[in-house]
């Protein structure tokens, strides 16, 4: 995923600001949704650095259990715990003289942030089961898209380690913020997939799909926008993108779908039965109506527009199905 994508003012104030940080040598938290490249950022924070040509090792401390983080930044001693048959480094040692990079910082317990502070402020640790004291040279980068003050308030972040680490504190714009870079991305990204699907006519997206690329909210950001793309590029065979699809766990086999046949024809869900002409009536309008509100993102003027309606007539269906209503805009 390519997040340096992107030529919106608010973007570019973002990598200004990254790229003057790069060159001070302190710690850096970066701040961001899930899926808006906090990842990327801090490569390039580190290969603009005067760090650049020295190791960048990523821990992902979502990714484990907290009971194994010490070990993995620090390291440990032979039999230092049942299952450790030989001493191994740990994440500062393997980063010495580079940058070492831990996505959501928050997820670490406070007891290795009690260890995480000492290295940060006199350079120095000890594997588990040593008290052998190491020496190290490491700037930090941290990334989380939690509210650190919010967390020492809480009691789950030490607010010494927080003053530490944020010297510099970067905020990614969300993509929702960005603009045109929306189209831009989007058309990165299906040029991408269309080489990989080997097909011979470039993606274009319709006039159509590109409102709807630029009105959706984007709760995943980049991520989100990528997913999204390459699944309309490969079901479209290649040349235009009429149709795109918001969310792929939109089942198509909801109750109202029987209501249709595959001709369009509307159907009654129980063949037997006449007297529930409005019931069904009110289900299909439902389900349309949700339909229409996730593929405009929560839109009221583009879902009026996807459903060839008014907007004063989808005003009137939002009042008769209120349940339709949450996270409309």
């Amino acid at each position: 995923m390519d997040n340096s994508i992107g030529s919106s003012e608010v973007f570019m104030e973002f990598q200004n600001a990254l790229a003057k940080a790069a060159v001070v040598d302190r710690s850096v938290l970066i701040i961001g949704e899930r899926g808006c490249g906090k990842e990327v950022a801090a490569r390039r924070l580190h290969y603009l650095s005067p760090r650049w040509d020295r190791n960048l090792v990523t821990v992902n401390c979502a990714a484990l259990p907290p009971s194994l983080i010490e070990t993995e930044l620090f390291g440990h001693e032979k039999g230092a715990f049942t299952g450790a048959t030989e001493a191994r480094k740990g994440r500062f040692e393997e980063a010495k003289g580079g940058t070492l990079f831990l996505d959501e910082i928050g997820l670490i317990p406070l007891n290795v942030q009690e260890k995480l502070l000492r290295v940060v402020e006199y350079g120095t640790y000890e594997r588990v089961g040593s008290p052998v004291t190491h020496e190290t040279d490491v700037r930090i980068i941290g990334a989380t898209n939690a509210d650190l003050p919010d967390l020492v308030r809480r009691g789950r972040f030490k607010q010494d380690l927080l003053d530490r680490l944020s010297f510099e504190v970067l905020y990614i714009p969300p993509l929702r913020y960005r603009g045109d870079d929306i189209l831009e991305l989007a058309s990165f990204f299906a040029q991408k997939m269309a080489i990989e699907c080997n097909y011979t006519d470039l993606p274009y997206f319709s006039a159509e799909v590109q409102d709807v690329l630029m009105h959706y909210s984007w709760p995943g950001n980049v991520r989100e926008l990528k997913n999204t793309v390459e699944r309309a590029v490969y079901k479209s065979g290649g040349g235009e993108i009429k149709e795109i699809k918001l969310n792929p766990f939109e089942s198509p086999y909801s109750p109202v779908a029987y209501a249709q046949s595959p001709t369009g024809e509307v159907q009654n869900p129980e063949p037997g039965r006449l007297d529930n002409l409005e019931e069904v009536k009110y289900s299909i309008e439902e389900d349309y109506l949700r339909r229409a509100l996730a593929r405009s993102g929560g839109n009221r003027k583009r879902a009026a527009v996807l459903l060839n309606i008014s907007y004063d007539q989808l005003r009137g269906l939002l009042k008769k199905h209120p349940s339709c209503t949450a996270g409309v805009s």
